[in-house]
């Protein structure tokens, strides 16, 4: 039993040993880790004002190479022509005055979250309209520098950028966004921008967009020549397609159903103007408050769209369809004054033959000449006549369908309306046939990205 007493406050003092030895190496990495930083970072060994020298210590420029993971796009502005984004920002260089020993591996890298010790390229957005970083605990940046002397800075930024936008195809319409960095300082003579290899753009996996879909985008450089020389520019090109069933839902559909409500008053009775009139004066004003509020969430632009196309068209046909009632209020007054004018006609005519058969009972003995109104068979301008009736009834005439069908609406006011019931209907499917195909194969075939 001794002996197993002893065995156990042996391997016990072992294990306090071997712990203690351990938290002293820990100690003395850390040690090392800070002789390392002060013997490359150190006052009078390292000046961060003057950049890194080019590829294998050549006096030509400092390479920089970017990469950006998109971690989201919060808001695309059509009134605007923004958007803005937030992004993990990352450039990596080399600057052959940070060198240092690994420590036969152990030492993999060095950590900084002061930017203002190292040297750093001066690079910004040139499209920029605001932006922030994020200090939420801590600042969200850190510089690693590598042994062989590889920086890489890393920040975390939320950025308003401007996105010029055609609106010529709205709502079926796509645009390009920018992201463009640029150097503001340094030629391309010291300072050059390159993408990094592989995957230089990253985007976060299930990005939601409320009203567009990131259907893809493009890396490419966008150098500029200036007064001051040439500069190192990237950008990335981010193609947005606009999700068109929100805009089927709360504008072409209600526009439609406007339209066809509008054609309620065709099948009303001429007679019901209160209802004809309110009819089409509401359906009106109602696509007149449409319009307006699809033009109030875009900006004032000079060119036609392809939503005025559509809004102009649905509040012509509303409009037509409330001047279509003028047009028959008045032929029916018209018919009206016709019928009472041939009433009239047919009274004093009715009038003249009574009087006619007075006079005749009362002077039956009276005689006097009078040149008869009817011609003898026997004339010859009589059978003239009558040939030529005979001729026109035996010429073929042919059937108008038309013609045949308007005859049983004898009033003019009443054609009108069979007449729209059918021309509104048709001219509105003609329109929309030549619409989408119009606007849909433009879509296509403006698409350049």
């Amino acid at each position: 039993m001794g002996s197993g007493h002893y065995f156990w406050a042996i391997f016990y003092f072992a294990s306090l040993c071997s712990a203690s030895l351990a938290n002293n190496a820990k100690i003395n990495f850390r040690e090392k880790e800070k002789k390392v930083l002060d013997q490359i970072l150190g006052a009078g060994k390292y000046d961060a004002r003057i950049r890194p020298s080019g590829i294998n210590g050549t006096d030509g420029p400092a390479i920089v190479r970017i990469n950006l993971f998109v971690r989201s796009i919060m808001t695309i502005s059509d009134i605007k022509m923004e958007y803005s984004v937030q992004l993990t920002f990352r450039e990596q260089w080399t600057d052959e005055r940070l060198k240092f020993d690994d420590i036969q591996g152990r030492l993999k890298y060095l950590t900084l979250t002061e930017a203002n010790r190292v040297w750093m390229p001066d690079l910004f957005f040139s499209n920029e309209k605001e932006g922030h970083f994020h200090n939420i605990i801590m600042p969200n940046v850190y510089i690693r520098i590598f042994p062989n002397g590889s920086v890489l800075y890393s920040i975390r930024i939320s950025l308003t950028l401007a996105c010029p936008m055609n609106l010529k195809l709205y709502p079926l319409d796509r645009q390009i966004c920018s992201l463009r960095m640029a150097s503001y300082g340094w030629t391309t003579n010291d300072l050059v921008f390159l993408w990094k290899e592989g995957d230089p753009v990253q985007v976060v996996k299930n990005l939601h967009l409320p009203r567009f879909t990131l259907e893809k985008f493009l890396t490419d450089y966008c150098n500029s020549k200036t007064n001051t020389g040439e500069y190192s520019c990237l950008k990335v090109d981010l193609l947005f397609k606009r999700e068109f069933s929100y805009y089927l839902i709360q504008i072409y559909i209600p526009c439609c159903m406007l339209v066809i409500v509008s054609w309620v008053s065709f099948w009303l009775d001429q007679g019901a103007v209160p209802a004809r009139v309110s009819l089409g004066v509401t359906t009106l004003l109602t696509m007149a408050t449409q319009t307006s509020g699809i033009n109030a969430s875009l900006p004032p632009v000079s060119y036609t769209k392809a939503i005025d196309v559509w809004t102009g068209v649905c509040l012509t046909f509303v409009f037509g369809a409330l001047l279509e009632f003028a047009l028959v209020n008045y032929a029916s007054r018209s018919d009206m004054h016709k019928e009472n004018m041939k009433k009239k006609r047919r009274d004093l005519e009715q009038a003249s033959l009574d009087a006619a058969s007075d006079l005749l009972d009362t002077d039956s003995n009276a005689t006097f000449a009078m040149k008869p109104l009817v011609r003898h068979p026997g004339d010859p301008m009589a059978l003239e006549k009558r040939l030529q009736c005979e001729v026109h009834m035996q010429a073929p005439k042919r059937p108008n369908c038309c013609k045949t069908w308007l005859s049983k609406f004898p009033t003019r006011s009443k054609r009108i309306d069979v007449i729209s019931r059918i021309t509104f209907p048709l001219v509105f499917a003609l329109f929309n046939l030549v619409y989408w195909s119009t606007y849909l194969f433009r879509e296509e075939e403006d698409e350049t990205f």
